[in-house]
């Protein structure tokens, strides 16, 4: 004999602090909204805040990253660039957060969201982030809360910055982007030579040589230049971020056995119509 089932029914009434939160967050999009329109965003200003922050050396430093991808690497801005950017855009908001944390299967669901108030341009990036690591050439999974938490924080970060730069005008980010780099090849206005000692002094702390780094920029260090020192200083900072390894980036060089012979100035070689010596006799 089979009973009817009666569904859980949830209150037919909205609690206080319910209703009190939701009439909160339309008071604070309106409010968002209304203050966008009574003050929209001078572009001219807009800039020139840009233009200001990017030529500082503390955020020209940090706004490139560097990582090893299928046998090469790819580089891009980071976080710290996009929320200066839209800082400087004005009438951005913008945020991350953990919407749904599941331990049964190893995952957390999250949301990053960019929204430019003036123009009403909202993006939102829903994803799911896997409580796990790449390491060693294998998949290993985190179970320390605090690995956890800085797994979510890291793909958090890079989806924000996706969002932020989708409202962002793309003339905006490439003038910034041209300045910071312009910014690190200038430096702290030591001369070149001092810098290129104080990178190679850096990059000796993480044992690597002066050779490895005339192979990478592929020239010696008497023809470098400040691009080239700023390209170093991307990959330092990269290396200090754990984005890339020291091996990832200064790849030893391989020796052949030709390469050996040539180095050794062919003492050991006869002539090409020279019989090799027999062994002496006692």
């Amino acid at each position: 004999m089979n009973f009817p089932v009666q569904q859980a029914q949830g209150p037919d009434r909205i609690g206080q602090s319910t209703a009190v939160e939701q009439s909160r967050a339309v008071a604070e999009v309106q409010a968002a909204i209304y203050v966008a329109r009574q003050f929209p965003r001078d572009v001219g200003r807009s800039r020139a805040s840009m233009q200001a922050a990017c030529g500082s050396l503390a955020l020209a430093e940090k706004a490139f990253y560097e990582f090893p991808r299928a046998g090469g690497k790819v580089t891009g801005s980071t976080i710290h660039l996009a929320k200066t950017l839209a800082q400087s855009w004005g009438n951005i908001q913008y945020g991350v957060s953990e919407m749904r944390r599941d331990d049964e299967y190893r995952q957390s669901e999250m949301q990053a969201w960019a929204w430019d108030v003036e123009a009403n341009t909202r993006h939102v990036l829903t994803f799911i982030v896997p409580h796990a690591k790449f390491a060693r050439g294998k998949v290993e999974a985190l179970t320390d809360l605090r690995d956890i938490y800085e797994n979510n924080a890291n793909s958090g970060a890079r989806r924000l910055r996706e969002a932020i730069f989708a409202v962002i005008p793309d003339f905006f980010i490439d003038e910034a982007e041209g300045l910071c780099r312009e910014t690190i090849a200038k430096g702290d206005g030591k001369p070149l030579p001092e810098r290129i000692d104080g990178a190679i002094k850096v990059f000796q702390q993480l044992g690597v040589n002066a050779d490895r780094l005339e192979q990478k920029l592929g020239r010696p260090r008497a023809q470098w230049n400040g691009a080239d020192i700023a390209q170093l200083l991307i990959t330092h900072k990269s290396i200090q971020r754990r984005e890339i390894a020291v091996d990832e980036a200064f790849p030893q060089a391989h020796i052949t056995g030709s390469e050996i012979k040539k180095q050794a100035g062919g003492k050991n070689t006869p002539p090409n119509d020279a019989p090799w010596p027999s062994e002496p006799t006692n």
